[in-house]
């Protein structure tokens, strides 16, 4: 009876830890999702970062063309000069962080 009674104990015991290591395993899968998940969203926050810094750098080729082109001609070739520099720098700093 004793020895029945403490089989009945140990199948219970096992079946607990069973449970438990499956909360394991789910909880582990549910943790490598979210890190992925968080990684994306990191990638999509620096894309739009850069994103903002281009206009940012469009707007302000804007205002310096504005202050130094008089007539629309020189406005014109002076933004896309200065917009080939601005490619060739961000080129260059993308260099310089990988």
């Amino acid at each position: 009876m004793a020895k029945e009674k403490q089989l009945q104990q140990l199948r219970h015991i096992e079946d607990r830890v069973r449970k438990l290591v499956a909360r394991y395993t789910d909880v582990q899968q549910k943790l490598a999702a979210a890190h992925e998940e968080i990684e994306f969203l990191e990638g999509l926050v620096n894309e739009k970062d850069q994103q903002i810094k281009n206009f940012q750098n469009q707007e302000n080729i804007v205002k310096i063309v504005d202050t130094i082109a008089g007539n629309p001609a020189n406005s014109t070739e002076l933004k896309l000069k200065l917009n080939e520099y601005i490619r060739e720098i961000d080129k260059c700093i993308a260099y310089l962080q990988d």
